[in-house]
């Protein structure tokens, strides 16, 4: 099959979009990446999403509304790609399209009466498949969450059938808006694999300087806004005690945990400490760099031996993060690479995953890993939305 994956993370800040060439079956499953590209929302459009992510009011209709026009998008992203990669729609088999996160409650919180987990992806599948012509796969994780599971992480799945080594033991890192790690010991099976959320990646670093640029800027290209601040030794002790950190895996967090309210949390201990824009910003990246530096040393390495950390997603870009940790880390004697040394770009693994997810799913299989997520079972992922007949 060919397959397109598409994907807009916590961050909102586009669409990815990746073809996949994929055929047979686990453990003999054939990947290939034949292409990726990515579009950007309207800047209108991306603030109301990110404004009803911040858990603003929406009415129903509102809701309703912004669910179908985000499928007519992430459409036009999906027949944009087409284009470029010069492939007929036609010839596509399958869309899986993960959706943009607004509501994400892995962990059960008391709701009338009873523990509720809960997840919401909107941009109408239905829509997707109508406006492509090509058979859709979305809203991937209410299965976890329904056997029990945190509905995330979901991309594991890709990692283990990507990266397992048979003397190899290997952690892909992935650096999104929220930074998440997959663990894959040596000869792993699916059962050994475990991925958690370790805390924010660029969610942060992009609030504080769209907020310090009213919003011209939507992100610290090349870390340069960080180099230039300085260190607060009082403030990097104070984030040093965020209770996350601690918190033992099965764990997933979003823009709920880590968005607006964390922001101004931010905002205020640096008005406490006198930090000036760029030294919150060098703040915020270091907080990135040692959640992942925690998660690793806390609940990885006591038991599993790590030869590679493959890095991947947007904040790989970020050569202040990319360095610091290479040099750690190959300190430690362990080897830091990119995942394009693998065959996939950093920016495109993630949208390849949910290629990857609606083929199994499209074929009645199941491909979330109970290990990860803390699920009671396997689960096949996803809804499907069939094209209209031809």
């Amino acid at each position: 099959m060919l397959v397109l994956g598409l994907m807009s993370g916590t961050s909102a800040d586009g669409i990815d979009v990746a073809l996949a060439r994929i055929s047979g079956a686990p453990p003999h499953l054939r990947t290939k990446l034949l292409g990726h590209t990515s579009s950007k929302f309207p800047d209108a459009l991306r603030k109301e999403i990110l404004r009803v992510a911040e858990q603003h009011p929406i009415t129903a209709g509102e809701l309703s509304q912004l669910n179908c026009r985000l499928g007519e998008v992430f459409a036009e992203a999906a027949l944009t790609a087409c284009r470029k990669f010069r492939v007929a729609p036609k010839r596509i088999a399958l869309i899986g399209s993960h959706g943009q996160t607004i509501f994400h409650q892995g962990k059960p919180a008391p709701y009338f009466g009873r523990p509720t987990a809960s997840t919401l992806q909107i941009g109408e599948p239905s829509v997707i498949a109508a406006r492509t012509g090509i058979t859709t796969v979305g809203d991937f994780r209410p299965a976890d969450i329904a056997l029990g599971g945190q509905g995330a992480p979901l991309v594991p799945y890709a990692d283990y059938l990507l990266y397992r080594h048979k003397k190899l033991g290997r952690v892909s890192l992935n650096l999104g808006g929220i930074a998440n790690i997959t663990v894959i010991p040596a000869s792993a099976k699916p059962a050994d694999v475990i991925a958690f959320d370790t805390g924010p990646a660029n969610m942060l670093i992009d609030a504080l300087v769209a907020h310090f640029s009213r919003d011209r800027q939507r992100f610290d290209k090349g870390g340069r806004l960080a180099m230039k601040g300085r260190d607060i030794a009082p403030l990097s002790a104070t984030l040093l005690k965020e209770p996350y950190l601690y918190q033992p895996p099965p764990k997933s967090t979003g823009r709920e945990y880590f968005g607006e309210g964390y922001l101004q949390k931010f905002l205020d201990l640096g008005r406490k400490y006198h930090a000036k824009p760029n030294d919150l910003i060098r703040a915020a990246t270091w907080f990135t760099i040692v959640s992942v530096r925690l998660a690793i040393e806390l609940f990885v390495l006591p038991k599993t031996k790590v030869h590679q950390l493959i890095v991947s997603g947007g904040g790989a870009n970020n050569p202040l993060i990319y360095s610091i940790l290479s040099e750690f880390y190959q300190h430690n004697g362990i080897e830091v690479l990119k995942s394009s040394h693998f065959g996939i770009p950093i920016d495109a693994k993630e949208a390849f995953a949910f290629a990857l997810l609606a083929y199994e799913t499209f074929h009645r299989r199941p491909s979330n890993l109970p290990s990860a997520t803390g699920a009671r079972g396997p689960a096949v992922l996803g809804k499907i939305s069939y094209a209209p007949p031809r």
